[in-house]
């Protein structure tokens, strides 16, 4: 099928997308919603600004969203995947869903009602074998931190073995979710197999305040062989 994803970024979307690749669908665009607030409840938000430099070197069209003052997250969603029927011809939609009801539900919902096929790869998924897959075929930046026992040191640092065996030893301890499903942690990818090169961070800033932080990407580009 010809399916267009819905794109943050981070590793789970990032993954998704590779999934149905594998699976032999089409990708023909990458979908993202770009809200103004931080504290969204549906979509990723960390580094959104970057995004377009991952979908390049996928090199699928990118369909970037900002929803309007009055539209709620539901409306804002709806609307990025209508401008992908306009734009592209898709049969589907691919989410990044590993075991939010919340998400799954609400993309589900709209693809039903525009006739969309809707592909969850990663759904109820088994986290410990999709983690350890994830870190053996991508790189994956942490770009923020939200939870017990994940300080600054955190920001930044590539999602390695190592630091799964530490957020594994953190879920028992704190109740950290290993593949951050409740908002512990954030992620920005910069190589995966859809990328025609890896990217590099040039310049970026972390921030900490005691509780959470952010590392926000200033310069990304990809690497010069």
């Amino acid at each position: 099928m010809r399916l267009g994803v819905l794109f943050s970024g981070g590793k789970d979307s990032v993954y998704a997308a590779c999934r149905a690749h594998e699976a032999g669908h089409t990708l023909t665009c990458a979908i993202t919603v770009q809200p103004t607030a931080t504290d969204s409840q549906l979509f990723h938000t960390p580094n959104l600004h970057a995004v377009e430099q991952q979908v390049n070197a996928m090199e699928v069209p990118w369909i970037p969203y900002t929803p309007g003052e009055e539209e709620t997250e539901y409306e804002a969603l709806e609307a990025a995947i209508q401008r992908a029927l306009e734009t592209e011809s898709i049969d589907g939609i691919v989410t990044g869903a590993v075991a939010s009801v919340y998400q799954a539900t609400r993309v589900q919902r709209i693809c039903y009602s525009h006739s969309l096929w809707c592909i969850n790869p990663l759904w109820q998924t088994a986290v410990h074998s999709y983690m350890a897959q994830l870190v053996r075929e991508c790189q994956v930046i942490i770009t923020a931190v939200a939870a017990e026992g994940l300080d600054s040191s955190w920001l930044g640092c590539e999602l390695t073995e190592d630091r799964l065996a530490i957020l594994h030893s953190l879920g028992k301890k704190y109740g950290v979710h290993l593949s951050g499903e409740g908002g512990e942690y954030e992620t920005f990818v910069t190589n995966a197999p859809l990328f025609s090169r890896p990217l590099h961070i040039h310049k970026a800033t972390a921030s900490y305040d005691g509780m959470a932080g952010r590392y926000t990407i200033h310069e990304i580009a990809e690497e010069v062989s």
